[in-house]
């Protein structure tokens, strides 16, 4: 994999930012697309969509950065070349559900939970295209492995070991993501029985594949003494979504 789609004049175009924003928009149209059934205004959804995107991205980037401190201490400018990868998803879940409670607050005749189990159908299918990118380029790579399906990266600007093979996670958190986004997309339209059912279905099902998919992971995990800081994370994501499952659903008729 090349992580580098074209360069102009000095000016470069990375796979991962191309394939991170392909999945930004989709989701996002998507998302205005299905609000009309909700009585959801498209201006609502990019209103809303914009500031979700820069809050997550800052968080995003964050999480890594302090995950990755010793480099970043050395090499404080590489903080802003987030084109090149360096992600943390967690970190960018947590400035998002931050950056939506803000916006309630503002406008508090809003359904947030009505609203946000239509962003939260939308959100896997945008992770799964985004991993794209990270095939690419070569971040959140796998351990060593010598099975049928294992990749090898060969692009000395790749960020993953070159000219070894490893489990292609990138494509192990696309396939989860496109699966969990189907089971959403259709509890959303035929199964839903409350708001935030989806909203709390998305954090059960990211947690546990999240917390699979670490398991073969081979770059820099941030380790908690066995498990991963991601790991660790899912865990309290999982947990939370299932006591707010079982609240939301007794509470729905009050």
């Amino acid at each position: 994999m090349h992580p580098l789609l074209f360069e102009i004049y000095g000016f470069q175009v990375h796979f991962y930012g191309l394939f991170v924003a392909l999945g930004f928009f989709a989701a996002i149209y998507l998302a205005a697309y299905l609000s009309e059934k909700d009585n959801f205004s498209k201006d609502l959804i990019f209103d809303i969509s914009f500031y979700l995107l820069i809050s997550a991205v800052i968080g995003a980037r964050l999480m890594y950065v302090i995950v990755e401190y010793k480099f970043y201490l050395k090499n404080p400018l590489n903080i802003l070349k987030i084109w090149e990868g360096g992600l943390v998803y967690y970190g960018g879940f947590i400035a998002a559900v931050g950056a939506g409670l803000l916006y309630k607050l503002k406008h508090k005749d809003l359904n947030i939970l009505k609203l946000g189990d239509i962003l939260l159908t939308v959100l896997p299918l945008g992770q799964a295209i985004g991993r794209i990118g990270c095939l690419f380029a070569g971040c959140c790579y796998g351990k060593p492995c010598s099975l049928p399906w294992a990749v090898k990266f060969t692009s000395p600007m790749s960020l993953a070991p070159i000219n070894v093979y490893l489990h292609p996670t990138q494509i192990y958190h696309m396939i989860a993501n496109f699966l969990i986004f189907l089971i959403l997309l259709y509890v959303l339209k035929k199964g839903r029985t409350f708001y935030g059912q989806v909203v709390c279905l998305y954090g059960i099902l990211y947690s546990i594949g999240r917390f699979v998919v670490e398991c073969f992971r081979g770059d820099p995990r941030g380790m908690l003494g066995f498990i991963s800081t991601s790991q660790a994370v899912s865990i309290v994501v999982f947990t939370i979504s299932i006591i707010a499952f079982i609240y939301i659903k007794k509470r729905k008729g009050k």
